[in-house]
């Protein structure tokens, strides 16, 4: 027998992918994801692809792993997905010592952070109504 199936958080038209242990703070990386908030999935990978922020590989092959997620696991169509949300939380923080002059010590705090990808599929009718 067993437990029931725990229902599915997101909606039948969206998808999800998480990456984790990313080291970068998460104030920078959520600049990163602010730039692909609510664009088309598209214009979010070209977007990330010619950004000079070092982390923008990272949140790219993200929203390819989204897009990957929508396309096998819930046969969505891939030209109509825009990326709804995009978050980004905190996880640990390595703490480290620098030395310093007349034995003193300076700390150096390096942060990991995780971001959260979802996709949603919007088909292109509804879109041409939402920019008018």
């Amino acid at each position: 027998m067993g437990k029931p199936k725990r229902p599915r958080r997101e909606a039948d038209n969206e998808a999800k992918a998480v990456l984790s242990s990313l080291r970068v703070s998460p104030q920078k990386l959520n600049l990163v994801a602010q730039m692909i908030r609510g664009k088309k999935v598209g214009t979010a990978i070209a977007e990330l692809e010619f950004s000079r922020k070092r982390i923008a590989e990272d949140v790219k092959k993200c929203v390819q792993s989204a897009v990957a997620n929508a396309e096998n696991n819930h046969n969505l169509d891939p030209d109509d997905l825009v990326v709804s949300e995009a978050f980004v939380g905190k996880q640990l923080v390595m703490k480290r010592f620098h030395a310093r002059g007349r034995g003193r010590s300076g700390s150096i705090v390096k942060p990991f952070s995780m971001l959260t990808v979802i996709v949603k599929e919007k088909p292109a009718a509804v879109e041409a109504e939402e920019q008018k």
